[in-house]
């Protein structure tokens, strides 16, 4: 009986003094990881960001690597901590020193005493700091976090420049909308230019510029401002074929001419690729011109503003694009060309820029060759009023025979330097 008493108290104390020593040794494990800890997660920080700045790289891929570093950096602490590791029988003696047991236990572990009895609370003299412990800790988890999720700008080398899709396309793209919106359009014309200019998109965008692709884009855009511009056209044909139908006065030939007009563009509204809004086209199609007198003038101003109306939206959806802004300007007179009696003479002030003040030059003034030696041809040397040197003797004249005479008037001037046409010319002159 007493010896297995004497068992479970050994046990009991050795456990006590297995768990002073895991305590103690992760203190020591934890005062070696703490300082190579931090300096290791401020670095780690710092890379992290200059990688995922400089280089598309998946996070779990860091976080992967992030947590190799530690380990191997705990690792490496550990074996240096283990130097300092406290084995059991310190820990005994810890035990004997916190709840002074006078050297009972280490006697007992000798085997030259009994084993005392367990106490009502075993304590070692040991208590954790958590300031000291978990400041190192939570600042290199923060340290790392920031390095791995902060947002950064991408580098330089790496902002993606997405070319920008070719005007065309934008323009084109902008009158769809613009068509489907104001519902003045079959709505499948619009589906099926939206689906080839969809497959011009698809392209790469390396290819978004090529010769091909670009001549694809404005048949494309030309083709659809064709088709626009015709329905417009006959919209046009169709209400004035209607506004003259409407006049009681005009003659019977008249009227067949109008009845033919609005035919034809009835027949190209209903043939085009494009097509009208499908209610309209079908009043129009409904309209029996010949008994035009079965619909109240208020029915037939309603029909004819609704084509006027369709007409102007095409017109616009083409204006949108920015074609038409240099004829509507010409027409109001505010670029250049477009003057008139009434509009200015069309030139725009300021065409090659503002104009500068002029600049103030001042006297020309020479400058003084010092070393004449140096000077070089075309140089100033100098600057000096003076007066001719005329000579005021009398001319001699020439006369035949041989024989010199003094000049008089004219005669001194003209008959020694010129010729005989030009002498004859200054004598009618003179005479």
């Amino acid at each position: 009986m007493e010896a297995l008493r004497g068992t479970e108290h050994r046990d009991y104390w050795l456990r006590q003094a297995k768990s002073v020593r895991t305590r103690v040794n992760l203190g020591w494990w934890l005062e070696t990881l703490a300082a190579p800890l931090v300096i290791t997660s401020l670095a780690s920080a710092a890379i992290l960001l200059w990688i995922r700045r400089e280089s598309p790289v998946e996070s779990w891929l860091l976080v992967s690597a992030v947590s190799g570093l530690v380990l191997s950096l705990a690792a490496v602490c550990l074996a240096l901590a283990a130097r300092r590791f406290e084995r059991i029988e310190q820990s005994l003696v810890r035990i004997e020193a916190a709840m002074m047991l006078r050297n009972a236990l280490s006697a007992a572990r000798a085997g030259v005493a009994p084993w005392p009895a367990p106490l009502g609370k075993t304590h070692a003299g040991l208590r954790w700091q958590p300031a000291r412990l978990m400041v190192p800790l939570l600042g290199s988890v923060a340290l790392v976090a920031a390095g791995l999720w902060m947002p950064i700008a991408a580098g330089p080398d790496r902002v993606s420049h997405a070319p920008e899709q070719p005007q065309a396309w934008q323009q084109l793209a902008a009158e769809l909308d613009f068509l489907s919106e104001e519902e003045v359009v079959d709505e499948h014309y619009l589906e099926e230019t939206r689906k080839r200019l969809d497959e011009l998109k698809s392209r790469e965008p390396e290819q978004w510029f090529s010769h091909s692709s670009l001549e694809a884009s404005d048949s494309l855009k030309k083709s659809h401002r064709a088709e626009t511009g015709r329905v417009e056209h006959e919209l046009g044909m169709a209400e004035k074929s209607l506004a003259a139908l409407d006049n009681n006065s005009a003659s019977q030939a008249d009227r067949n001419r109008r009845i033919d007009e609005f035919d034809q563009a009835l027949q190209g509204l209903q043939n085009g690729a494009m097509k009208p809004n499908p209610e309209l086209l079908e009043q129009l199609a409904n309209l029996d011109l010949k008994n035009l007198g079965n619909l109240s003038p208020a029915q037939l101003q309603k029909l004819r503003e609704a084509i006027k109306l369709n007409a102007e939206k095409l017109k616009q959806a083409n204006c949108d694009g920015g074609e038409c802004d240099a004829a509507l300007l010409a027409v109001e007179g505010e670029i250049p060309g477009a003057g008139g009696v009434d509009r200015g003479p069309g030139h725009v002030p300021g065409l090659l820029g503002e104009e500068t003040a002029p600049l103030e030059t001042g006297d020309l003034t020479p400058l003084e060759a010092k070393d004449l030696s140096q000077a070089a041809p075309g140089d100033l040397l100098q600057l000096q009023d003076g007066e001719h040197d005329i000579d005021q003797s009398a001319s001699p004249l020439t006369r035949g025979g041989n024989t010199t005479a003094t000049g008089t008037g004219g005669d001194r001037v003209w008959r020694e330097s010129l010729d005989p046409d030009e002498q004859r010319v200054m004598k009618r002159f003179f005479e």
